[in-house]
């Protein structure tokens, strides 16, 4: 149960009676609560000091505090050193007569003044009646028209007089602000956001405030469509252009680069020359193979007129392994001309800048692509592979065109991811409609892949919901 405990200050004596007229100014009583209060960070003990300045300057034995929490009052701070619980019954006696002053949202004072105009005084007089006191007194605490809280007087030795009713008045009038400001500074983020909600609410349902009442309402229509309204929804990712075919052109023997006649970005025809590797050593060797097979030759028809059959097997096997041999040199002569294979881009390479060097067979020199037939390849990340099938249509902007775009279908999802950039993707094969527009490979844009409809709130949202459940996954035990 709740304890409340007062502050120790010295007690009135029964003998004791109310000043005629206050001890101090009405304004310098006010300015000494309030700092009362703020000089105190926690609600409880600013609840305190409120209260037991006020009861030594009213000369009151008690004074009680209670804050309004839905739709009644609880007892908050005591000015006495005495400690009352909150479900004992003095606790109970005493919010009791606080909610009393609550329901009426007025000023009880019992024995009221003679002018005061007549209230329901029942609690008020049943607590004077069981304390022994001469007066009572609850006061609402408000701030912008609410009641925040009640403040009770309690004294012994003489009734409230008019002057000391309307003097607490207005110290609890300047308090109300700041007990609330400090109530709500130590209330959890979500009760205040409430709080907040409830009031904005309050606005825009009292008569009047037109202007509110249309921006909440607009509000409220906005959020109602964003997640009731289906919209289309698109994949946006990274996308670039590719020839449907690429060929790779490699060196066909070890060789030096003798004439390189295309580089990247160059239009080819086929057949084509692209490039010359030197051909003296081949011709060198061609000569070696044409003399050997000569002198096979002549030795076979020397032993055909000796009637030597052995001699005549032997250099006709010879003759032919010279011939095979030459046959083989002709083709890497006639293969030294590198030509296109096709009609064409070279999309790879540049080999102007290495006339003279030695190349290995195999060793890939140039790369060529078709320059009419492309395919696109779009980087989907994967955190949106999901929404993506094949037979999809979509819109592409390249970079050097941002303002043509072109339709694309997907084709293909290659099932395997690809790290880079610090992302994982999937790379998606897709085909682009129709068009006229000149177009490279290596062009690179955005592609927009339709992915069925949402509503605008999933759209927004999605990621950070995706990733809060990943992160609350990864955190579970």
């Amino acid at each position: 149960m709740t304890a409340f405990v007062e502050s120790a200050r010295p007690a009135l004596r029964a003998n004791d009676s109310p000043p005629a007229e206050p001890r101090e100014p009405a304004g310098g009583l006010v300015l000494r609560l309030q700092a009362a209060i703020l000089s105190h960070p926690r609600l409880a003990d600013a609840a305190t000091a409120f209260a037991s300045g006020l009861a030594e300057a009213m000369r009151c034995e008690r004074v009680s505090m209670g804050l309004t929490r839905h739709g009644s009052v609880r007892l908050l701070a005591l000015s006495s050193g005495r400690t009352v619980e909150s479900r004992s019954d003095a606790g109970r006696a005493l919010a009791a007569v606080m909610n009393e002053a609550f329901d009426q949202k007025a000023t009880l004072c019992f024995p009221p003044p003679a002018a005061a105009m007549p209230l329901i005084t029942q609690l008020h007089q049943r607590l004077l009646a069981g304390s022994g006191a001469a007066g009572i007194l609850s006061i609402p605490l408000m701030n912008l028209g609410r009641i925040v809280g009640i403040v009770t007087l309690e004294r012994s030795a003489g009734t409230f007089a008019d002057w000391e009713v309307a003097l607490a008045e207005d110290a609890a009038c300047f308090a109300g602000p700041l007990i609330e400001l400090k109530r709500d500074a130590e209330e959890p983020w979500f009760v205040r956001l409430g709080g907040a909600l409830r009031a904005r609410l309050a606005v825009v349902t009292a008569p009047g405030h037109g202007l509110a009442k249309l921006a909440f309402w607009t509000a409220v229509a906005l959020m109602a469509a964003a997640t009731l309204v289906p919209l289309p929804y698109r994949v946006s990712a990274p996308a670039r252009l590719e020839g449907s075919v690429q060929r790779a052109i490699v060196a066909p023997a070890d060789g030096f680069l003798r004439q390189a006649n295309v580089r990247a970005g160059d239009r080819v025809r086929a057949g084509q020359v692209l490039a010359e590797l030197a051909g003296e050593d081949l011709a060198l060797e061609r000569q070696r193979r044409e003399s050997e097979l000569r002198q096979h030759e002549n030795a076979y028809r020397g032993a055909l007129a000796r009637a030597d059959r052995a001699q005549m097997v032997i250099h006709q096997a010879k003759a032919g392994e010279a011939q095979a041999l030459l046959a083989l040199i002709e083709v890497q002569i006639e293969r030294a001309q590198i030509t296109a294979p096709f009609d064409g881009v070279v999309i790879k390479g540049d080999l102007t800048q290495n006339l003279g060097a030695p190349v290995q067979r195999g060793e890939v020199l140039l790369t060529i692509a078709p320059s009419e037939r492309f395919r696109l390849i779009v980087e989907v990340d994967e955190a949106d592979i999901g929404a993506i099938e094949a037979g999809q249509a979509g819109r592409l902007a390249l970079a050097a065109r941002p303002d043509q775009t072109m339709g694309l279908t997907v084709r293909r999802i290659v099932p395997v991811a690809t790290a880079a950039d610090a992302r994982n993707y999937f790379e998606v094969e897709a085909e682009l409609d129709a068009t006229g527009q000149p177009l490279r490979p290596g062009l690179r844009g955005v592609a927009k892949i339709d992915a069925g409809q949402r509503s605008a709130l999933w759209m927004l949202t999605h990621r950070a919901v995706a990733w809060l459940a990943l992160a609350l996954w990864s955190i579970a035990p």
